[in-house]
């Protein structure tokens, strides 16, 4: 992606904003090419679900926390989709991917000649995301001093750039995620305690695979359709022996370790029906077994139990 997509909170700001909306978004700009499904039917997903219902009309401050790879940022863009604010722009800050010294100028922006390299003005996360949502993903990783800027704009609702004077009102809904324990953050002290507390005004927890294995099979069938089509192959069905192993491994990579799997074995398989590569199915057979479930087979079947947010 090259451009950049920026709604305006006030048109009297549009010529200085588009004398600066060079500066590149990458994926971090909500895009209708983005598969966003949230796909499952079990209890714990439901809860998820049913937490993402209420709090999307408001203007309520998340935190989702749960393992790597449980799907917090789907969550984040569930909500986005649900509220009032669903026309504007979808931001995501990967917090712990920005060096800790550059980290403010992502957020707020900074002034020419700030620091050694700023050679020109350039726009914050939080201004390009006015009127929509941000999303600070890995919020913990935040520095302490960046940490105390996050406070004031949830508190005061504006902001300055780094390097500047002039105070920045902004109408951003935040929601953050974290896949670190921040109640012993705070007591390590790396995390600020009124910070968590007004991140922690609705929290979601996201629940591990392991926690909602009746989803697994709805997640590899989605994943195989997903893949297939993506390289060209046609399955018409799932080898019994790798659904009973898929179902039993414990998954510690979450749904992406899952995915992953299925795309290294669509691309490896060379039958109608997928099946996990042999590296894969010697490794998955070696972990503790889970109960034994019977699976549907016929990947064309519709299952009820799959629902697209």
């Amino acid at each position: 992606m090259a451009g950049v997509a920026v709604i305006m909170a006030d048109p009297k700001q549009s010529g200085e904003r588009l004398k600066y909306e060079s500066v590149p978004l990458p994926e971090e700009i909500d895009k209708k090419s983005m598969r966003d499904e949230i796909v499952g039917s079990s209890g714990a997903l439901q809860k998820v679900l049913s937490l993402v219902s209420k709090v999307a009309p408001t203007d309520a401050t998340v935190l989702v926390t749960g393992e790597t790879g449980t799907g917090k940022e789907l969550v984040a863009r569930a909500i986005h989709r649900r509220s009032h604010r669903s026309s504007r722009a979808f931001v995501c800050v990967n917090c712990a991917a920005v060096p800790r010294d550059l980290i403010a100028s992502e957020l707020f922006g900074h002034e020419r000649g700030a620091f050694t390299g700023a050679i020109q003005q350039r726009l914050g996360r939080f201004e390009l995301a006015n009127g929509g949502t941000i999303f600070l993903d890995e919020v913990g990783e935040l520095p302490l001093e960046t940490q105390i800027a996050l406070l004031h704009v949830l508190q005061e609702r504006e902001f300055e750039r780094v390097g500047g004077t002039r105070s920045i009102q902004t109408n951003v809904r935040v929601i953050a995620a974290t896949n670190r324990n921040l109640r012993a953050a705070l007591a390590a002290g790396t995390f600020r305690s009124d910070l968590f507390y007004r991140l922690n005004v609705f929290p979601i927890d996201m629940p591990p695979l392991r926690e909602r294995r009746e989803d697994i099979p709805v997640l590899v069938e989605y994943f195989v359709d997903h893949c297939t089509r993506k390289v060209g192959k046609n399955m018409q069905g799932i080898t019994e022996e790798s659904l009973d192993l898929l179902c039993s491994y414990p998954w510690p990579g979450n749904i992406r370790e899952l995915q992953n799997v299925i795309e290294r074995s669509v691309i490896m398989c060379e039958t109608e029906n997928f099946s996990v590569e042999k590296t894969w199915l010697s490794w998955l057979a070696q972990q503790p077994l889970a109960t034994e479930r019977k699976i549907p087979l016929d990947l064309s079947e519709k299952l009820a139990a799959k629902e697209i947010v």
